[in-house]
């Protein structure tokens, strides 16, 4: 299989938002451009990372943790998810209080293997990418890599 960089499969045209953007904002961004995350940028640098399941779990209940009460004592049973987290996105009004904080970010000399990897390892679906000066150039998705993947397959066959 052909070596494939970040730098060729990557959209280059990516859009960004300030920690400050309402959570309308960051929401319509998202639906205007498809992509499934946004970088949050402040004075140039990816501070954090707003996706599409940040906005969808706004609108998800709340799993508050059950209370059992046992003998003189009460035993709170995890609910699974973090209370605290879900609070914070349900409440968030900005980009900074829904993003993801620190951001994973790939370079773009990174290979398909290499991106592929991490986001599976990480469970991420979308990635800024930065080149060597730690400059936001691009953004690639889990839909960019199955595209380059399905383009190398077929390739393969012929």
């Amino acid at each position: 299989m052909t070596t494939v960089t970040v730098r060729e499969i990557m959209q280059q045209d990516v859009p960004s938002v300030a920690p400050g953007d309402s959570v309308a904002r960051v929401s319509r961004v998202l639906s205007e451009t498809g992509l499934p995350g946004v970088p949050v940028v402040e004075n140039g640098a990816v501070i954090g990372i707003v996706t599409d399941k940040d906005i969808i779990q706004r609108e998800a209940n709340i799993s508050a943790p059950a209370v059992v009460p046992f003998l003189d004592a009460f035993f709170v049973v995890d609910a699974g998810r973090d209370l605290d987290d879900e609070l914070q996105r349900v409440l968030a009004t900005s980009a900074r209080d829904l993003m993801t904080e620190p951001v994973i970010n790939i370079r773009d000399s990174a290979t398909l293997e290499e991106t592929a990897t991490v986001m599976l390892d990480r469970g991420i679906s979308v990635l800024p990418v930065l080149d060597d000066s730690d400059a936001l150039v691009g953004i690639v998705s889990r839909h960019d890599l199955v595209r380059v993947i399905a383009r190398l397959e077929s390739d393969d066959l012929a």
